[in-house]
């Protein structure tokens, strides 16, 4: 189901993460992403393993919500995992036919599908945690010192959390579309590719015109409350940090610190091979 799909929603709970601010859990989210490419050994990975599967412990999610984030890509996942599997060359396991599976393969492709379930995870925890217009504000602050180049940082922040917001409503109604087509006697899941590729064009009509309506409708609403862009605007809460902002950003920095010191100390660090 694609009303399955939990991408860019936010789930209220009481827990640290929530009650961080937003400007610190975009940053460390950059970090995170970045970091997870630069220290990439067997150990860094326990590491952030470590970290992501504590975040996401105490952000008080059901453990569910963060695996069904991940089903839009669990195919690219899968896919990546096959290619590292039959095209890295190595000690062979077994054959199939003109295909070798080997055990570097088997290692390499462990090791990339894991990066990107935890960059998946990590963006999650960003999007569970944060509201969209606490998520617009930190955006627009972060991008203010982009506004002496002319930058439009508000505009940006806005289409941003717009486009973010929009991602379950498009995705219900394209549930609701596939729903009304097969009642009328649609087939989606036979016929070679073509004919399947076909078959989803009543689907894709209806849905573009259901997101330019939107759209329209947003900007006719917009205009009625006299939105004229970021200039002169105020905001009702304005974005500071506390004090567990900042014991949060000492710990974050001190692990990264942890991973550097094992990245220049132990740069070919094995703990296990397959």
């Amino acid at each position: 189901m694609l009303t399955d799909i939990k991408i860019g929603q936010f789930f209220p709970a009481n827990s640290l993460l929530h009650k961080l601010d937003a400007r610190l859990k975009i940053v460390s989210l950059f970090i995170l992403i970045v970091g997870i490419f630069v220290f990439d050994s067997q150990l860094d990975y326990i590491i952030w393993c470590m970290l992501i599967g504590t975040l996401m412990y105490m952000s008080k999610i059901p453990l569910k919500m963060f695996f069904i984030s991940i089903k839009p890509i669990i195919w690219i996942i899968l896919f990546t995992f096959i290619l590292h599997l039959f095209t890295t060359q190595g000690k062979v396991i077994f054959e199939i036919w003109k295909l070798s599976i080997t055990w570097e393969g088997l290692a390499n492709g462990s090791f990339v599908c894991l990066r990107l379930l935890l960059l998946m995870f990590g963006a999650s925890l960003l999007t569970f945690t944060t509201p969209p217009l606490v998520l617009s504000d930190a955006l627009e602050d972060l991008m203010k010192p982009l506004k002496r180049f002319g930058v439009p940082a508000h505009e940006l922040a806005m289409m941003m959390t717009i486009a973010l917001r929009f991602i379950p409503t498009l995705l219900e109604e394209t549930d609701k579309i596939i729903k009304a087509q097969k009642s009328r006697g649609a087939d989606f899941m036979t016929g070679n590719i073509l004919k399947r590729v076909k078959a989803f064009m009543p689907i894709l009509i209806p849905l573009f015109i259901s997101a330019f309506r939107r759209a329209d409708d947003l900007a006719m609403a917009m205009e009625a409350r006299c939105y004229h862009g970021g200039v002169g605007r105020t905001r009702l809460k304005q974005l500071s940090f506390a004090s567990r902002d900042y014991i949060a950003m000492t710990a974050f920095i001190g692990i990264l610190l942890i991973l550097t010191v094992i990245k220049i100390v132990f740069p070919h660090m094995v703990l296990f091979t397959l």
